[in-house]
Order: structure tokens, then C-alpha cells, then sequence
């Protein structure tokens, strides 16, 4: 079906529920995250809109200290890191590692590629047990353009030397799938929580309810 299969990380791969802590240990709720997250990933993608660029971790560094402010707590250095530190120590989804090893036992290449920092990925691969399984660790910074742009997927397909045709895109996002979908990749909906496609994006060319599914589904 595939030669290569591209992976967002965030949310996709790693589960982020325990980023609360750290929220919580700066002083903010716990309920901070999603919309601390969110505005990251929209203000990534209007710099990439309007052909700008800045790296997750400086939005998402302004961003915390915006939210600290508004709080009344002083946005120190120490506190800011100690909340984005948390992403070197996220967890896998359980599904992951058993599904990434069997779609890597079928033969198909595998990747990551992430608007964050691909550095900060692995130590959490090499502790889930799947880094060696990972050819390549791929994010924007290169294309200086964020997913879901169509350059950042072309950029994981020079890498690889394949067609984009030739790649699949497996993510939790919808606006990953339009956007890997509209580049030429074939789209895989990780639908872990059976949530409802937005209508507004293309619809992703097959949806499985976790990794374990999708290599079902690629040794078919």
C-alpha cells in the first residue's frame, strides 16, 4: 500500500496528560493545557499563512509566559522550562509500540515528523522501546514551514527519496490527515476516542482505532 509511513508525535504517539502536572506545579489548572496548546499550534500556523516561521518551542514559551501573567505569577525561566521539560517525558499511547513494530515487521520505512523539536522525542521513543525502529526523526525546522503545509510533507518525502504518493500520513489530527491528503499522501485517521470527522477537511482515506489497526491494515 505504502513504502514509508509518516507519524506525528504529539498527541498521536505520546499522550500528554501528564504536561498537567507541570501546569499544575506552576501554579495554573490543570484544564490549561488544551487551550495552552491550541494557540500554539494557531499562531504556528499564521506565521506559516503569511510565509514566517518560529520555532514550537519560542511560541510556546511566550505563550506559557502569557498565560503565567495573566494569572498573577511571575514567568520565570526555571518555571517556563520545567513545563515544556514535561515533553521529553510524556508516555506512549499503549497501541503504539506493539502496532510500530508489527507495521516495521511488514517491510513499510517509518518516520516522525513534528511541528515541536525532533530532539525532544527521543528519549520518550528510546524509553517506549520503538527508537530503533525510527529511520528517521524529521521536524519543520528545515522547510521552516509548519503541517499542515504541503512543503513540510514534501521535505519528509526528499528525505526519504520516495514519491509523496509512496507515503502515508498516521495522525490524530484531522487538519495532519487534509494536509498530508492535499500534499499527495494517503491519510490514516488514528481514531483512538471514535470522534467525529470534521466535514470541512477531506475526508482520510482510511480510518483505524489505533496502531495496532493500522498494521491490520497495511498487511492486508
Amino acid at each position: 500500500m505504502i513504502d514509508v509511513l509518516v507519524l506525528d508525535v504529539n498527541e498521536t504517539l505520546t499522550d500528554m496528560e501528564p504536561l498537567r502536572d507541570g501546569f499544575a506545579a506552576a501554579g495554573l489548572p490543570r484544564h490549561s493545557l488544551e487551550a495552552w496548546f491550541a494557540a500554539t499550534l494557531r499562531d504556528g500556523f499564521a506565521l506559516t499563512a503569511v510565509d514566517g516561521y518560529a520555532a514550537f518551542r519560542d511560541l510556546a514559551a511566550g505563550l506559557l509566559e502569557a498565560q503565567l501573567v495573566a494569572a498573577g505569577i511571575e514567568p520565570t525561566e526555571e518555571t517556563v522550562g520545567n513545563v515544556l521539560s514535561g515533553f521529553t517525558r510524556l508516555p506512549l499511547h499503549a497501541d503504539v509500540a506493539p502496532g510500530l513494530h508489527k507495521i516495521h515487521e511488514a517491510g513499510v520505512r517509518i518516520v516522525t515528523l513534528t511541528n515541536g523539536s525532533a530532539a525532544m522525542s527521543e528519549n520518550v521513543f528510546r524509553d517506549g522501546g520503538i527508537l530503533p525502529l525510527i529511520e528517521h526523526r524529521l521536524d519543520v525546522s528545515v522547510p521552516q514551514r509548519w503541517k499542515p503545509h504541503a512543503d513540510a510533507y514534501r521535505y519528509a518525502a526528499e528525505v526519504c527519496g520516495v514519491p509523496v504518493e509512496r507515503m502515508g500520513l498516521a495522525a490524530v489530527h484531522p487538519w495532519d490527515i487534509d494536509g498530508a491528503q492535499r500534499a499527495g499522501l494517503q491519510g490514516f485517521y488514528i481514531d483512538r476516542r471514535t470522534t467525529p470527522y470534521p466535514k470541512v477537511f477531506s475526508a482520510p482515506n482510511h480510518t483505524v482505532a489505533d496502531f495496532e489497526a493500522l498494521a491490520e491494515l497495511l498487511q492486508e
